[in-house]
């Protein structure tokens, strides 16, 4: 039931004719590589974000890799996030050569505790790199105020909240600059690869525009500080245009679905998304918690239902980034909610007839357990 998951058919169906007009208009227009796609896309991405620049590049790890060098962050310097994310946010910290200090989470949001920050700073401590998890955004004001009281810049992890608010205030827009991926799943998503790093400085433009282009600027193939071949395809960057004009269409669906769960499990004991205070979540996984997550998921695939676990080893205790030391317990809300966290099927052409059949087997697993 893959589909279930992913969601790439249904959506397809509905906007195949937009998507290969796309394709079309790029073949067409013989500019194959860094064309007016890209540029409209940027602009129009940017204004979306309500800021001045937006910098398309090939994926979203790219994006905070490109982000977090922008901002100086390099060998020997330390950038604190969460271990409770997708692996590729540490990734890119560690591509830059520094290292990757964790805090724990909360209980609820299952996002960082910002409350933790303050006390993980060091004098090697380069950047704050706070994760929207699964459609959220982390709480910014008091985040903010560290980084203020410690001159050290923000860089926001937005590969799952495309739209997301704070207190009215649109994710990406907080910090010095903020990385999307537009992976195929993503609430907003491309037809392949595709990340883009924002920011309302033009001098990290600038150098943002140089390190996605092997460190090129004014003079083609003379490097003025070496970078990377990261450029947001231009085929991509077309969809996405047309797809960007949708993207509240699909933030409004995947509330809707997330409703229909709410409601559908309330009175059991099942843990549905707690919102944070002050946030408009655009969930792009909707997570839920059970003790007996892993009973759930097996009886579920017997009635064909398979679901995915976001993310069920956090990143601190896995065997490429044991060199880092942190050891079991080290991170015991982060740990003991990986042991129980999965996530129904949500997407935004999900139909009522689908969500409908994954309520009905949940409630019955739940009522056997």
């Amino acid at each position: 039931m893959a589909q279930y998951v992913w969601g790439y058919l249904p959506e397809y169906e509905k906007e195949r004719d937009d998507i290969l007009d796309a394709v079309d208009t790029v073949f067409r227009s013989g500019k194959l590589v860094l064309g007016p796609s890209v540029k409209s896309f940027e602009e129009e991405f940017a204004a979306y974000q309500g800021v001045n620049h937006c910098v398309g590049v090939d994926n979203g790890t790219n994006a905070i890799v490109l982000g977090l060098r922008a901002l100086g962050v390099g060998r020997g310097d330390e950038v604190i996030t969460v271990s409770n994310t997708a692996a590729p946010t540490v990734l890119a910290i560690d591509a830059t050569g520094a290292t990757p200090v964790f805090v724990d989470i909360d209980p609820d949001t299952y996002l960082m505790r910002v409350d933790q920050v303050e006390a993980a700073i060091t004098d090697r401590t380069k950047c704050l790199l706070p994760v929207h998890l699964y459609g959220q955004c982390v709480d910014m004001a008091p985040l903010k105020q560290i980084a203020e009281k410690h001159g050290l810049p923000i860089l926001e992890d937005c590969a799952q909240a495309h739209g997301a608010r704070h207190h009215g205030q649109i994710a990406g827009s907080f910090g010095n600059a903020a990385a999307f991926s537009f992976y195929p799943t993503k609430v907003l998503g491309a037809y392949g690869d595709g990340g883009a790093t924002i920011t309302p400085d033009p001098e990290i433009d600038a150098k943002l525009r140089r390190l996605r282009y092997y460190g090129m600027e004014d003079v083609y193939y003379v490097v003025s500080t070496p970078g990377y071949n990261s450029r947001l395809d231009e085929v991509q960057a077309e969809i996405l245009r047309r797809k960007l004009t949708r993207l509240d269409d699909y933030i409004a669906s995947r509330r809707q679905i997330a409703f229909r769960y709410e409601e559908a499990f309330a009175g059991t004991d099942l843990v549905t998304p707690k919102l944070a205070p002050g946030n408009d979540h655009v969930y792009y996984v909707y997570v839920v918690r059970h003790p007996k997550r892993d009973q759930i998921m097996a009886a579920l695939k017997e009635h064909g239902i398979s679901l995915n676990i976001s993310y069920p080893w956090p990143v601190h205790t896995q065997s490429g980034f044991a060199h880092l030391g942190y050891g079991e317990g080290s991170l015991p809300v982060t740990e003991q909610v990986a042991h129980e966290i999965f996530s129904l099927p949500m997407y935004a052409s999900l139909s009522d007839v689908e969500q409908e059949r994954v309520i009905e087997a949940l409630h019955g697993v739940l009522a056997k357990l």
